[in-house]
């Protein structure tokens, strides 16, 4: 798996890995890496399947195999403790992390997740699910800032999002790719494993989210141990962009507010590649 690393050297700085949503690429995370890379060292990459990890994947893929694939992607460069940060679906991923590789995740940030699947976000999924199937590619990224950015800022960004949707239909990742994951993800289920969860762990959500309800989240920190829920008033279901001087605010004050959990694998020094 392709993995990009920056960000501080010093092998006692903490890491960062931060994972995307749906489409699965780690440009997602670019309005927060400036801001990130000062303190941490920062590990982004494009999940199996999507971008520069292009690849088929499997009938019954899961969200163990995205956690298993990723932690050991992360093992090959040697690191071996690190704090997840996840939108959407990269949220699970690191919910599913947690749980199978607790000797290694110190902390979680999920984003916009949720504990099961809400009606809502289930009917939003099977409207993409329909259009991509019935009308086609074009149609299905035309759709997604739909449900993605509020209305305000698509208005005054439209030239911006004009040009992602020619990028995301010229690298789109291929319809049976989008609908395993796809469908990985709404098969997830935490509802019988969060107390199982003891790291620390960050919820953000906005509450105007028109994929997710927020009240998603506040659910989800209900049910884990050590939960810390944050709201955002605005900037849609991905808020991290929109409103990104909000949302890293946010999430530093939390990553230097809050101690990893204790985990016991050996801190080995990872060999770096800079954006």
């Amino acid at each position: 798996m392709y993995l990009e690393l920056s960000g501080l050297q010093h092998p006692q700085a903490p890491v960062l890995v931060l994972s995307a949503g749906l489409g699965g690429l780690g440009s997602f995370w670019l309005p927060q890496l400036s801001a990130l890379r000062e303190q941490y060292r920062v590990v982004v990459y494009d999940q199996r399947g999507t971008g520069r990890n292009a690849d088929s994947l499997p009938d019954g893929y899961s969200m163990q195999e995205m956690a298993a694939e990723l932690a050991d992607a992360l093992a090959q460069h040697q690191i071996l403790q690190f704090t997840v940060i996840g939108h959407a679906l990269g949220g699970m991923i690191g919910l599913q992390m947690a749980l199978d590789y607790p000797d290694r995740v110190s902390r979680v940030v999920v984003v916009n997740g949720w504990l099961s699947l809400d009606a809502h976000t289930r009917r939003c999924f099977q409207v993409r699910q329909d259009l991509l199937l019935n009308v086609g590619v074009e149609a299905f990224v035309r759709a997604q800032p739909l449900f993605l950015y509020p209305a305000d800022w698509l208005s005054e960004n439209q030239a911006r999002i004009e040009a992602e949707d020619s990028l995301h239909v010229a690298h789109f990742q291929g319809t049976e790719n989008l609908l395993r994951r796809l469908h990985a993800l709404m098969n997830t289920n935490f509802t019988q494993r969060t107390q199982q969860i003891a790291q620390p762990v960050l919820l953000v959500c906005s509450q105007d989210d028109l994929l997710v309800p927020w009240t998603c989240s506040e659910t989800l920190s209900h049910a884990l141990p050590a939960a810390t829920l944050k709201k955002m008033r605005w900037g849609g279901h991905a808020m991290s962009v929109t409103d990104s001087t909000t949302f890293n605010t946010l999430l530093l004050d939390w990553l230097n507010d809050t101690p990893p959990a204790s985990v016991t694998s050996p801190v080995m020094e990872p060999s770096w590649q800079n954006l």
